[in-house]
């Protein structure tokens, strides 16, 4: 569409994207000026052209038969334009004897080149080489075409879209017999031909390999052959098709010839959309309205003059393809057809209770707005699309006279014209999605691509493992997409989150060792490595590292690997770039050794490997590639184990890379009139921009890009908002998102910018994401031309200042750091990261600052890992004790004052932040107690029937005792219990869950002598039931113990040496998360039989109250028992062996046990068999 001028001086220019060759030019005026009349003045400049025109009628063709038998060609030139109303048909056919053959035709609209070179199994098997290109080609308009072959590379172009492609077939030239045949195939028996329609149109200038065949033609050489009626002038047919622009207001109203007996209407029609309506009438004698449209694809007619009377007929499916598709009604008395695409094979059928009358108005594609002079309904939305050739009653309609207002009426319609485009074509859905349309805008399905959005432009992976940690993943296998929204796609890594810096792995088909013998220079051993993924990807991958390695290992007995730094050496591997390589893992490139060569420390000092002694005896050669400008290995060559008694074994490891140099490349800029410049931003129909970045000001343009008229920007416009503002030629479009608080608060904000041919979007941090849709029409192509201006404009004025970092343009990484330092009022870096991600570091965990980064110091938590959160956990036996002693703190009084130096505060503060998880089946148990100078404590236990039991012995109110009695603590689950007293109030937390609130009238629990988990080992004064738990100990596992800022088990695990703690028994490092997910039965409390103290439980008053009956059922027990023992005399022979074998089998496991952890577990099993067995009766 094309504005003109508002008035009669004016001129208006238009200039056109691509050029544009035409012998005619029609000009369709869409709108009346707002004076209500139209003026049209056109100046168009041209030049002349020479054209020679066939025309065929789909019967005829052109045959150009070679002066001899058979035309071998290296390369091949073709060109034509044509155009057709039809859209299948071949254009021009060749083939050979030996299976070469060439063909181009229409299908579908599209156009297709099947082509094959010299094998004849292909051509049948029907896996040639084809490739289709084009779309809608079947509008009457020219089309050019151009194919290019040099041997088996093919270059095929229509209307300036251009697909490569290499040929399948055994040789490099294309073998033609005879003829080749232009407008279709004379013979279509002959074998090895293709089956197809004749073309139907006109070919223009007809080129094949410099010869004009139409101009051979006219002139009547011998050389071309004539097959049926071939005119050298193009037929226009008198054809007058229509386009429905509108969903609501378009329709085409056209008179019938009311109450004849019968109905006869037929059309063609082509869409994208999936409903819409095509035809409404109200038949006469009260037959009722017929309806026939649209809906999910699928052709339905319908008359319902009542409910009980309803008439429906469906055929076909996806008919919104966007062909030609002709549609046929036709009905006689009480029997109506439905005929799709004139196949009358398929036609539907069906009856009608009452005689079917014509009407006299017909509408197609909807219905006015105004009722009152129309009954049309239009149950679904109006038509999209083009109609032609119209037929009622058998007459066709002459739609010029309706345009001409003297033929029923119309409105919203471009008559003359079918306005169909193929939105899809190119296809602007990125990295493989699939498009689909409607008649307005285009669909990208992302599924099983890698990517998300409008357009699958954004991959929906993170760049790097170092960007997964921020988001506090754990290890384990990921998708990295190092390049973002570029070409490149994802690649699965592993990712070693366990330390401060975060490894990448990727491995490769072998890397275990491998032995090697029987090669020599003539025989060579090679092995070639396969990552999964492409080179480019591996290369993106270690470019963004700070570091990779790999790990080489030669091991050699009388096998030599690299000679003499001047010799040629025996082994050598490839690298990145197909390169060959002479250096052997922690060796330098350019340096023909080994790691022993650089510290001197070889087998023999003569040479620089230590397997080049050639010794008899085994021996190695390993180190570290490390260069990185040459990994991968992608190869590795071996070729001196061909000797007597000579051998070999390699082993490539995984590439290794840590740091992700992006990440936390920053830039600060610190006056309003600084900035960093880059190369124009190159983004024509996608662009995605996104960084961090962290301010004070209230204002200022993050970048910016100017083109003549076109534009890209971002900005904080205020302290609150963030905008986006585009031009692609259609007027400013700007996006903007409102925080509901400021984001100048110096703290990290993250913005994600992104325009493509659908919408204009913008993402501040996870604020809800603004989005703009794209007009349907217009300039979509952004294009800029002046440098990429970060942290300011062009102009110096309404300059950020502030720190950019990880800023990435359609996923290409900027170097802000390196750009810095070369840029006065620009400093590289920007501290201060902890304020962003210091809540990452969890479970006590402090962050530290780093220059490019942070880390999380553990040092005061139960906890460990890079943010803090892996549990540091073990297993416990009945006699382990771990003990943590505190310093006593001076002076040991009541009364005396607390200020005692800080690293004591733990063992004088008044107050208790106790967090631990545990797993266990055993009751009673104790599972922490801590004392003090003062003979006071405080013990956490299980009682005998697993409630848990927080105990406080006070001097002053004696023995407090809280109980969680909640369920069974001792169920071979894992609960995790926290207690925190700070002053009076105590509150006590088990399972996330708040079990129990108390305020002490009174307590001064603090000068803290000792830390206990497990058994208590020395001779203390303790309550009885205390006493008890601690006879027993704790058998099972403890976790993450947090006491204040002290976490002994963790002391003990990792720091015993320096720590002030003290180890009894056995003690295993274990996960109590695996003990649980492994041991999935439930657990029965089992009660020793050995129980120094009795029973306690609540069974025991039940026992008691039947001790009247005791001589009763002493008499019973005495009987039972010496039946039993009977029973036992009889069968103790043939049990003997059998509990001899079972007495040494208990004896092998009890004094070979594989480990605790295993133990603990059998344990807990054979209580489950013990449970199973014992009962216990109350009578």
């Amino acid at each position: 569409v094309f504005t003109g001028n508002s008035n009669a001086d004016s001129v208006v220019h238009h200039k056109f994207l691509h050029s544009m060759k035409a012998r005619f030019l029609r000009f369709v005026p869409l709108k009346w000026n707002v004076g209500g009349r139209i003026g049209l003045r056109v100046e168009v400049f041209g030049c002349s052209y020479k054209s020679d025109i066939a025309d065929f009628d789909g019967r005829s063709s052109l045959l150009y038969r070679f002066n001899q038998k058979l035309m071998s060609t290296f390369k091949d030139v073709v060109s034509l334009k044509f155009k057709s109303m039809q859209g299948d048909g071949v254009l021009f056919h060749g083939e050979g004897q030996r299976g070469d053959y060439i063909t181009l035709e229409m299908q579908k609209g599209k156009l297709s080149l099947h082509i094959n070179l010299g094998d004849s199994n292909l051509h049948f098997s029907n896996s040639h080489a084809s490739v289709t290109l084009g779309s809608l080609l079947d509008d009457q308009h020219w089309h050019s075409v151009l194919i290019e072959r040099f041997n088996k590379q093919v270059n095929f172009t229509v209307d300036k879209h251009t697909q490569h492609f290499r040929t399948k077939g055994d040789s490099d030239h294309l073998d033609i017999d005879y003829e080749l045949s232009f407008g279709g195939i004379p013979v279509p028996g002959k074998p090895g031909t293709f089956q197809r329609k004749n073309f139907h149109g006109c070919i223009e200038n007809l080129y094949y390999n410099g010869v004009n065949i139409i101009d051979l033609a006219k002139r009547r050489k011998p050389q071309i052959y004539t097959v049926g009626n071939v005119t050298f002038s193009c037929s226009e047919p008198q054809i007058v098709p229509i386009t429905f622009v509108s969903t609501s207001r378009s329709y085409l109203l056209l008179p019938g010839t009311p109450q004849i007996d019968g109905l006869s209407v037929s059309f063609q029609f082509r869409t994208w959309n999936k409903d819409g309506l095509l035809l409404f009438t109200q038949l006469s004698e009260n037959s009722g309205p017929l309806l026939v449209y649209l809906r999910g694809g699928r052709l339905t007619l319908l008359i319902q003059k009542e409910t009980e009377n309803r008439v429906e007929i469906s055929e076909g499916t996806n008919l919104h393809d966007g062909l030609w598709h002709s549609v046929n009604i036709n009905a006689r008395r009480h029997r109506i057809t439905l005929t799709l695409d004139n196949n009358a094979a398929t036609a539907g059928h069906a009856t009608t209770v009452s005689r079917i009358y014509s009407g006299n108005s017909y509408y197609f594609g909807g219905c006015p707005d105004n009722f009152t002079d129309s009954q049309c309904l239009n149950p679904i939305t109006a038509f999209q699309g083009c109609m032609r050739l119209i037929f009622i009653d058998n007459q066709p309609k002459d739609l010029i006279l309706v345009q001409q207002g003297s033929l029923g009426n119309f409105s919203d319609l471009h008559i003359d014209l079918c306005g169909i485009k193929d939105r899809c074509l190119p296809n602007y859905c990125e990295h493989g999605g699939k498009c689909s349309q409607s008649w307005t805008t285009f669909y990208c399905d992302c599924n099983d691509t890698g990517y998300m959005g409008a357009t699958c432009h954004n991959s929906i992976y993170e760049q790097s493992c170092e960007a997964y940690r921020h988001q506090g993943k754990t290890s384990g296998f990921f998708y990295i997409d190092s390049d973002g929204s570029g070409p490149l796609g994802p690649l699965r890594v592993f990712c070693n989150i366990t330390e401060d810096k975060i490894w990448t792995a990727v491995q490769h088909n072998n890397t275990g060792l491998t032995r090697v013998q029987g090669t020599d220079p003539e025989k060579p051993y090679t092995m070639f490595f396969n990552y999964n993924s492409t080179a480019e990807q591996l290369e993106a991958m270690i470019n963004s590292a700070e570091y990779c390695e790999q790990e080489a290992a030669y091991h050699c007995k009388k096998s030599r690997l690299l000679n003499t730094p001047n010799g040629m050496p025996f082994a050598w591997w490839v690298g990145r770039a197909n390169e060959k390589h002479l250096y052997w893992g922690g060796s330098l490139p350019g340096i023909q050794q080994c790691a022993c060569g650089l510290e001197e420390s070889c087998l023999d000092m003569r040479y620089f490997c230590n397997c080049d002694a050639d010794r008899e005896e085994w021996t190695n050669d390993t180190g570290l590639l490390a260069f990185k400008d040459h990994l991968p290995v992608t190869q590795i060559v071996i070729t001196d184990t061909n000797r007597s008694n000579s051998e070999a074994a390699w082993k490539i490891g995984p590439l290794r890379c840590y740091g992700d140099r992006q990440f936390w490349n920053a830039a600060s800029f610190n006056t309003e009139a600084s900035y960093l410049h880059f190369p124009t931003f190159h983004a024509e129909v996608s662009a995605d921009i996104s960084f961090f970045f962290k301010t004070t000001a209230v204002s200022g343009v993050f970048l910016e890009n100017l083109g003549i008229r076109d534009f890209i920007r971002v900005e904080i416009s205020s302290p609150k908002e963030i905008t986006f503002s585009i031009d692609v030629g259609n007027g400013p479009t700007e996006a903007t998102v409102k925080s509901p608080t400021p984001l100048n608060d110096n703290q990290w904000h993250y913005i994600r910018a992104e325009r493509n041919l659908k919408q204009t979007s913008l993402q501040v941090d996870n604020l809800p994401k603004k989005v703009l849709e794209a007009p349907a029409d217009g300039h979509f192509r952004l294009q800029l031309n002046s440098q990429l201006f970060v942290g300011g404009t062009a102009s110096r004025q309404k300059g950020f200042l502030g720190c950019i970092r990880s800023l990435h343009l359609n996923g290409q990484k900027l170097d802000l750091e390196e750009r810095a330092k070369m840029t006065p009022g620009v400093k590289p870096g920007c501290p201060g990261h902890c304020s962003s991600y210091g809540n990452l570091c969890h479970n006590g965990g402090k962050c530290v600052e780093k220059y490019n980064g942070y880390s999380c110091d553990c040092t005061n938590s139960a906890y460990e890992g890079p943010f803090c959160k892996e549990e540091v956990s073990a297993l416990f036996e009945a006699g382990t004790s771990i003990t943590y002693i505190f310093q006593e703190p001076y002076p040991v009084t009541k009364n005396a004052s607390t200020s005692s130096s800080a690293i004591y505060a733990d063992a004088v503060m008044s107050k208790e932040n106790i967090a631990f998880s545990f797993l266990t089946a055993h009751t009673p148990s104790l599972l922490l107690y801590i004392n003090t100078y003062f003979h006071e404590y405080l013990a956490v236990i299980l009682s005998k029937n697993g409630n848990l039991q927080v105990r406080y012995k006070l001097s002053k109110d004696g023995l407090l005792i809280f109980t969680i009695d909640s369920g069974n603590f001792a169920n071979r689950e894992l609960h995790n219990v926290k207690i925190n007293r700070e002053g009076r109030e105590l509150v006590i937390q088990v399972d996330q869950v708040l079990k129990l609130k108390h305020n002490f009238s009174e307590i001064d629990f603090k000068a803290i002598k000792s830390l206990t988990l497990g058994k208590v080992t020395e001779s203390l004064s303790l309550d009885p039931e205390v006493s008890k738990a601690n006879a027993y100990g704790f058998t099972g596992c403890l976790s993450s113990v947090q006491y204040n800022h002290i976490a002994p088990l963790k002391a003990a695990l990792r720091h015993p040496s320096v720590a002030p703690v003290t180890v009894k028994g056995s003690l295993t490092e274990s996960s109590c998360a695996s003990i649980m997910e492994a041991d999935v039965n439930t657990v029965t409390t089992i009660y020793s039989s050995s129980d120094p103290f009795g029973k306690t439980d609540e069974r025991e008053p039940l026992t008691n109250a039947v001790r009247s009956d005791s001589a009763v059922i002493g008499g019973v027990i005495a009987v039972v028992i010496f039946i039993i023992f009977c029973i036992i005399a009889i069968m103790s022979r043939f049990l003997y062996q059998h509990k001899q074998a079972h007495r040494s089998s208990q004896t092998k496991e009890k004094e070979y046990p594989e480990n605790l952890e295993s133990s603990f577990k059998a344990d807990i099993d054979l209580q489950n068999t013990v449970s199973e067995c014992k009962r216990e009766y109350f009578i």
